[in-house]
């Protein structure tokens, strides 16, 4: 946590220090893995839940060109990366598919700490993760059919297509049973908040020892069990009630990776783990700037989302295990594919959490990335916004819209501007002017009537995109006045000091006028409300 590190990489070196090979401290390994497949499958289980019809009906072609371009690339260059590295076949196929995944949970929660979840790049990155999600599911539903197709005794048509025939009942039987049961189940069910979590608990287990009897693994069971109820009202209360026991789980599973590594070997595998990181931390990226870019999206916007994808996912770990399981290879590959993981969950995290200053940086060579008319965020340009407006509002959330409502009853005209195109939608949909915009972004201002407007604006209490904000309005030649909020009487010192006319303190605020209404004073406002 000091290091701003996911907590996956502290499990592994927890199992790389209770390692054999170094304190020796698991005593139960069969415990401990058992623990390990109860985590993945209720991770598996709880993917599928997120996995609505709907929703992947409605991913956008952003999403499906670029995580599925992605897959296609990553998977390609990696195999042959993998082979010039001396892998076999089967293991070069192995870790070039293991590197085309991302983790969506380390993703989310970082861009949610950053807020910038509702952000443009933010939504196309969590719509691509989803497709990611897909393929990886796929990928591992295709490996253990093939696991099954092997264990039957005939050819290997005839084995194939009993593989096949098992797989289209199964998925027959859970569709009438979607259609007809589960959704009237689950509403009697969900009377009860802990006999509804129970009950989708014992749906999960029971689809996964399905699919384990059927040869499919239990994980595919898992998964199957999760979609068959994610299109019903109760997904959100079932799979927000078992996060904290699916994270408790799977930290016996990375446990399990680090026990597993064979020490001895990290010599050897360091120069392959460092060549294939780059290709993942430079690569992965790369090609999502330049399928965003030639889709019509701005650099900057294809430059913050391709951070998304610079490191491997908990997927892979999971899909070097079950190869490990159907003998398709060693135990040293599946330590690569962990060192992997390592080096580009650590290093990634870094990148994301300074991606705005990296992008500054960068921003003069990353031309090559945008076409001449970004059109596709033209488009979100493209609304009622007049030439000049009196005060330009950063953030439309609930502090922003009752300001702007306020400010417009006093006879200000107010432009709205929010990195979230839905809430830019819904304030054109008032009929009031909104523009696409980031506060953060070093070149919007030169898109803003800057020199019209007598005020500036912004709600948003982070400290680093106010000093942002400022940066950009005073390298523009800003002339009016700023208003910017803070959380901290300390973050407001600052923002004072580097030039903000105002600065807001909204729970000070809101503090101090309850207290007048509660005891009928009159004083006047506080420094701490300027």
């Amino acid at each position: 946590m000091r290091l701003r590190q996911p907590l996956i990489l502290a499990f592994i070196a927890v199992g790389i220090a209770a390692n054999p090979a170094a304190l020796g401290l698991i005593g139960a390994p069969e415990q401990v893995e058992l623990l390990a497949t109860l985590g993945i499958s209720l991770l598996l289980f709880v993917v599928g839940l997120r996995l609505d019809l709907h929703l992947i009906r409605s991913l956008g072609p952003v999403a499906l060109a670029t995580g599925l371009g992605q897959v296609v690339f990553t998977s390609v260059v990696g195999y042959f990366i993998g082979l010039a590295l001396g892998l076999g076949h089967i293991a070069a196929l192995y870790v070039a598919v293991a590197l085309t995944f991302s983790s969506t949970i380390i993703i989310v929660k970082l861009l949610s700490d950053k807020r910038e979840i509702d952000s443009l790049h933010g939504r196309i990155a969590v719509g691509f993760l989803i497709v990611q999600d897909i393929v990886v599911v796929l990928a591992m539903i295709g490996l253990s059919a093939l696991g099954v197709a092997g264990t039957i005794e005939g050819s290997g048509v005839a084995a194939l297509l009993v593989t096949a025939l098992k797989g289209a009942l199964m998925l027959a039987a859970l569709g009438l049973l979607m259609r007809y049961v589960l959704s009237s189940l689950l509403h009697h069910l969900a009377r009860s908040t802990e006999l509804l979590v129970l009950a989708g608990v014992a749906w999960a287990v029971a689809l996964a020892a399905l699919g384990d009897h059927l040869g499919f693994s239990k994980e595919v069971g898992a998964f199957l069990a999760g979609v068959s109820i994610a299109s019903t009202p109760y997904r959100e209360a079932i799979s927000t009630r078992l996060v904290s026991l699916r994270d408790f789980l799977l930290l016996f599973f990375f446990v399990g990776l680090g026990v597993q590594l064979d020490l001895q070997l990290l010599g050897t595998q360091l120069v392959p783990a460092i060549v294939l990181s780059l290709f993942v931390l430079i690569g992965n990226p790369l090609i999502v700037m330049m399928i965003m870019g030639a889709m019509g999206y701005r650099k900057r916007t294809g430059f913050l989302a391709g951070l998304t994808v610079a490191q491997i996912s908990e997927f892979s770990f999971i899909l070097g295990a079950l190869g490990v399981t159907l003998g398709h290879i060693d135990r040293d590959v599946l330590g690569l594919i962990t060192l992997v993981g390592l080096v580009t969950i650590g290093l990634s995290t870094y990148l994301i959490l300074y991606s705005h200053p990296l992008y500054e940086w960068l921003a003069p060579r990353l031309n090559v990335f945008e076409r001449r008319m970004p059109y596709r965020e033209a488009k979100l340009d493209e609304g009622p916004h007049p030439l000049a407006a009196d005060v330009i509002l950063f953030g439309l959330g609930r502090y922003g819209g009752n300001l702007a409502r306020h400010l417009r009853h006093r006879g200000m005209s107010v432009l709205g501007v929010d990195f979230d195109p839905q809430a830019v939608r819904e304030w054109r949909r008032l009929g009031w002017s909104a523009q696409y915009g980031d506060a953060e972004d070093p070149e919007f201002a030169a898109t803003l009537p800057l020199a019209h407007a007598r005020w500036v604006v912004s709600t948003a209490p982070q400290r680093d995109v106010n000093l942002a904000l400022l940066h950009g309005l005073g390298t523009h030649n800003y002339r009016g006045r700023t208003a910017l909020t803070a959380h901290s009487e300390a973050d407001a010192e600052l923002l004072r000091q580097k030039g903000a006319s105002i600065v807001f303190l909204p729970f000070a605020d809101a503090a101090e006028q309850a207290a007048d209404e509660i005891t009928g004073a009159s004083a006047p406002r506080s420094q701490a409300q300027v």
